[in-house]
């Protein structure tokens, strides 16, 4: 089944490929544009679930697009949020009182705009999000923020838990420890690569008592990944 839909419309080539990167990581369906008019155009193709706009943008600004997605009877109710570079309160109300549903002042963290979109999906459209991350005896919750592993309850801190939910995500995908600091950290914290191989010795060390199998696989020279085989195991 293919997941929600999302559009990003950025003209800053390097931030869409990052956006795109992350967001297929967490199982939607991405396209990108990175001028206004053509994602107007887009839009009268097809309505995604969600569209993340940048306010300014070659063509069309990003304020007019949204002003037009809001006069439309078929994209009035469709998601928006909001990046951009304007960070003053005048600008954010005028952002909103367009009809942005979300606004995200640039440089921001990926992973806070990716809870962002999860809580946006959640509340406009939630049969389109998964709450529950399941993999072998392994149950994560996003909701209650609580993990189980064959029935007993995980007690894990904020990063351990959002790296294990970042690597349940895409399991049989191998993550380098970079990649693993953009999706868990967020790409403007400065922080040593080692520090991944620290946070997963403690889910390590959380997930794996009584001799339970260990689903984190580790691949030298390259990173680590969520074992595609237990994933699979019922």
């Amino acid at each position: 089944m293919v997941g929600p839909r999302i559009l990003i419309v950025e003209d800053e080539e390097p931030l869409a490929l990052l956006l795109r990167y992350n967001l297929e990581a967490e199982g939607y369906f991405v396209d990108s544009v990175g001028r206004g008019d053509e994602a107007e155009i887009r839009l009268r193709e097809q309505v995604p679930d969600l569209v993340l706009l940048d306010w300014m943008l070659p063509g069309l600004s990003g304020i007019e697009l949204c002003r037009r997605v809001r006069a439309r009877g078929d994209t009035e109710r469709l998601p928006i949020i909001m990046l951009t570079a304007r960070g003053e309160e005048g600008e954010r109300v005028r952002g909103l009182a367009t009809g942005a549903d979300d606004y995200v002042v640039k440089p921001f963290s990926v992973p806070e705009l990716l809870a962002r979109v999860r809580a946006l999906l959640r509340r406009t459209k939630p049969g389109h999000v998964a709450t529950l991350l399941l993999a072998g005896d392994i149950e994560l919750d996003r909701e209650t923020r609580r993990v189980r592993r064959n029935g007993r309850e995980l007690h894990l801190g904020p990063t351990e838990f959002k790296l294990l939910e970042f690597l349940m995500q895409s399991p049989g995908r191998v993550f380098t420890r970079e990649q693993l600091l953009d999706g868990v950290w967020g790409h403007d914290v400065y922080i040593d690569e080692r520090t991944v191989d620290v946070h997963v010795g403690r889910l390590r060390k959380a997930i794996n008592r009584a001799r339970s199998p260990d689903p984190i696989r580790t691949v030298r020279g390259a990173g680590y990944a969520f074992d595609e085989t237990f994933a699979r195991a019922e």
